[in-house]
């Protein structure tokens, strides 16, 4: 006869195999379904656009193809601005390091002197693990081959994304027919409605957050401007975007600025900048930007958050990183919908009408 400890531990070894193989499986398939995924939830954020063109002479075709290329141009701008301000940084270089080279001999003094580290234990170090030697080693042409296979397949999955953009907006109610199709009669209309309240909130978020950056980019232009750091638009830029990694991204934010603000210029007026600036926009997003234009649709408790952000780092990097929220998002909304999976829901939301 099976004990009761024995029936349990069936299930729960095949659900530990069987997460195994599902994670491993994720990783494995990152080059398809990473556009794919990408691609899914843009798709979701265009379709009020795609409805508005065809309320005009624009059937679903046009009004879907329209909306692709206004995104792609969106995103070719970003690229554009970033890339112009990186050449700015790159034409830079050689003042920045010879303003660095002084900072660092600082920090190693500093070091031989307040730890036991001691200047033969570095010299050994650097022996040991010659980095410039193990780079020159290395077959030019093979990384130069590697370099080129990266830039290919980017562009690659750049362009495959917004193909997949067009095509799930010019196809999205033959896709919804065919999710309805797969459940009976009596359960459609509730399918249905998990469906729009998918989109909806994934509509909702990443309008809000595409909001959130395009302002946050413009106070932190402001501030680190006024603060004299150079090249401040393109760090404003990247501390806006790095804020879709929720909690971890502003604090990587705030390092570039101190690495390519003060550390580059070494002037502490500029560290007093970088620091307030920081602080008094980090106040201004968490208590009035993102509770009115982000708000709280997307219900997860910040402890299930941090899991899906790390989590999704495992998998797909940072792209897994960005894309862990709004799918955790909706996957939450599908549990709160389900009533076999409404426990789950609850266990991932902060809703505190649902009792404790």
């Amino acid at each position: 006869m099976i004990k009761s400890h024995e029936k349990l531990l069936f299930p729960l070894v095949a659900i530990i195999i069987g997460s195994y193989f599902f994670f491993t499986g994720l990783v494995e398939a990152k080059a398809f379904l990473g556009p794919l995924v990408t691609a899914i939830i843009l798709a979701l954020l265009l379709i009020p656009l795609g409805n508005l063109l065809e309320r005009g002479p624009l059937n679903r075709s046009v009004a879907s193809l329209v909306s692709t290329i206004l995104l792609f141009i969106v995103s070719l701008g970003v690229f554009a601005l970033i890339s112009f301000q990186i050449k700015n940084f790159v034409d830079d270089w050689d003042k920045i390091t010879e303003t660095m080279k002084p900072k660092v001999e600082q920090l190693i003094t500093y070091i031989y002197e307040h730890t036991p580290v001691s200047e033969q234990d570095l010299q050994e170090y650097r022996e040991e693990n010659d980095l410039g030697s193990m780079v020159s080693s290395m077959d030019s042409g093979k990384r130069a081959f590697n370099f080129f296979n990266s830039v290919m397949s980017f562009i690659s999955n750049y362009l495959l994304t917004f193909i997949y953009i067009f095509f799930l907006l010019n196809y999205r109610s033959r896709l919804k027919k065919f999710i309805l199709k797969l459940f009976s009669d009596s359960r459609k209309e509730e399918v249905k409605e998990i469906i729009n309240e998918t989109a909806h909130i994934a509509q909702y978020y990443l309008r809000g957050k595409l909001i959130l950056i395009s302002l946050l980019s413009v106070f932190y232009s402001i501030g680190l401007g006024f603060s004299g750091v150079s090249n401040f638009i393109l760090i404003s830029i990247l501390a806006a975007f790095l804020t879709l990694i929720p909690f971890i991204g502003n604090i990587i934010g705030m390092g570039l600025a101190v690495f390519f603000g003060y550390l580059t210029q070494g002037e502490t007026g500029i560290l007093i900048g970088i620091i307030l600036t920081f602080t008094i926009v980090q106040f201004i997003e968490s208590y009035i930007l993102e509770p009115y234009i982000v708000g709280d649709k997307v219900d997860i408790h910040p402890f299930f958050v941090i899991l899906a952000i790390i989590l999704g780092n495992m998998v797909w990097g940072v792209m897994g990183m960005i894309l862990a929220i709004p799918v955790l998002g909706i996957l939450n909304v599908i549990f709160n919908n389900v009533p076999s999976l409404k426990p789950f829901g609850y266990l991932l939301s902060t809703d505190s009408k649902q009792g404790d």
